[in-house]
């Protein structure tokens, strides 16, 4: 089914629909499985499509092609062959780009006369009795991403807890209030000083928790600040309560907020059902109206913009779905911030790719089952070198080429 084709199949391309689905024979889609509207940005569609075990298009991906399941597996390929387009002719009608183009601003090689000085001190501020492990995993994932500087700033309960993440993470405690949180008595001049001198970028929300005294302990540590700023978890649900507060935060500043749909809705006002039916023009419409970066969380996560444009991402899968997926992306954006505070743009969508990709590459060693947040950690090295492109110029979407996955998991992917 080709150019102008509308749903649904009928007649002949139906019949044959049904006779396939007695085949066990693998099926490899050429532009899309037929049955998709080429520019759906659905997940799924209503009536009957072709299942694929592999897609490639041309040129250039349709809206489907990055925001359709169009595979029986989220492991199976989709890619996109070059014909020798000019570039200039490739513009998206929905101001949209893949979060994948932005990884060529963390390949660059580092200076030999680098020092820990030029990547930034990132400053991580969560964590309550009982929720250490939060800003424990976000101060890691920023440590390796390659900020040249971590601290952790956490209650003083839970700051054993936290310390023992990494020999290469510094502390700084904090007064705790009666349940454990971040006490207001935080704010107090001297402590804010000694608190945010020499920082760069902002974390704030793994494991916060919503105690009164943390509320205004936030709300006034983000006020009285400047500085780029990831805001994360309880951080979120802190701000959706004050959103005159919220678009004064990010009057002149680098303000990046991650949502999963639940935060989201809360922030918007809406339902999370109406964030999970128009993920698109709600991330992007609240981008433009808070002047906010929003990584709105999810299969195909969202960078949308203040000027409008959104970034889609195609890396990540089922098995990340646990505690801790959220804690490492906030440091990872964090930890990319600080090296790049030029380019926040593409350093924040790079961290989104990366994130996905280390948890793609770490399920095909172990099992959606068993896959923990920390298990990706171990991946981002490669993540970091991998290069979508192939040697013949495919473009990898979703999927990756062989040469990168385990025997052993590239025979399960295929059975």
């Amino acid at each position: 089914m080709g150019t102008g084709f509308k749903p649904p199949l009928k007649g002949l391309a139906a019949a044959a629909l049904e006779w396939l689905k007695a085949s066990k024979a693998p099926i490899l889609a050429v532009d899309l499985p037929s049955g998709w509207p080429a520019d759906a940005t659905t997940a799924t569609v209503a009536g009957p499509v072709w299942p694929a075990d592999a897609v490639i298009t041309f040129t250039a991906p349709k809206p489907a092609h990055v925001f359709g399941q169009l595979t029986r597996r989220w492991s199976q390929p989709i890619v996109v062959a070059p014909i020798g387009s000019p570039e200039e002719a490739m513009v998206s009608a929905l101001g949209l780009h893949w979060t994948g183009s932005a990884l060529a601003l963390t390949q660059t090689r580092r200076t030999s006369a680098a020092n820990k000085g030029n990547y930034g001190h990132v400053l991580i501020i969560g964590g309550s009795v009982g929720k250490s492990g939060a800003p424990a995993m976000a101060s890691l994932a920023a440590l390796r991403a390659g900020a040249g500087l971590v601290t952790a700033a956490v209650p003083a309960p839970v700051l054993p807890l936290v310390a023992a993440i990494a020999p290469e993470l510094m502390t700084f405690p904090l007064a705790a209030s009666l349940a454990g949180c971040i006490s207001a008595e935080n704010l107090a001049p001297e402590v804010l000083a000694a608190l945010t001198a020499g920082m760069t970028v902002l974390a704030i929300g793994p494991g916060l928790g919503k105690d009164p005294e943390t509320v205004k302990f936030t709300t006034g540590l983000l006020s009285a600040t400047k500085m780029p700023a990831v805001i994360d978890a309880d951080a979120l649900n802190i701000l959706a309560a004050k959103p005159v507060l919220l678009a004064k935060l990010a009057k002149g500043r680098t303000l990046v907020l991650t949502p999963h749909p639940g935060e989201m809705a809360r922030l918007a006002g809406i339902t999370t059902a109406e964030v999970q039916a128009n993920r698109l023009e709600v991330a992007r419409n609240f981008a433009q109206r808070t002047r906010v970066t929003l990584v709105l969380k999810g299969a195909r996560t969202l960078v949308a913009h203040p000027d409008g444009r959104v970034a889609i991402n195609s890396t990540g899968n089922p098995g990340m779905a646990k505690g801790g997926s959220g804690d490492l992306l906030t440091g990872l954006i964090a930890g990319l911030l600080a090296q790049y505070p030029a380019d926040a743009a593409r350093a924040v969508e790079a961290a989104v790719y990366l994130h996905g990709l280390a948890a793609d590459l770490a399920v095909r060693a172990a099992d959606e089952h068993t896959l923990l947040a920390t298990d990706s950690l171990g991946q981002l090295a490669r993540a970091f070198r991998f290069c979508a492109n192939g040697p013949n110029g495919y473009l990898w979407l979703q999927g990756l080429p062989a040469d990168t996955v385990p025997a052993a998991a590239l025979h399960e992917a295929t059975r």
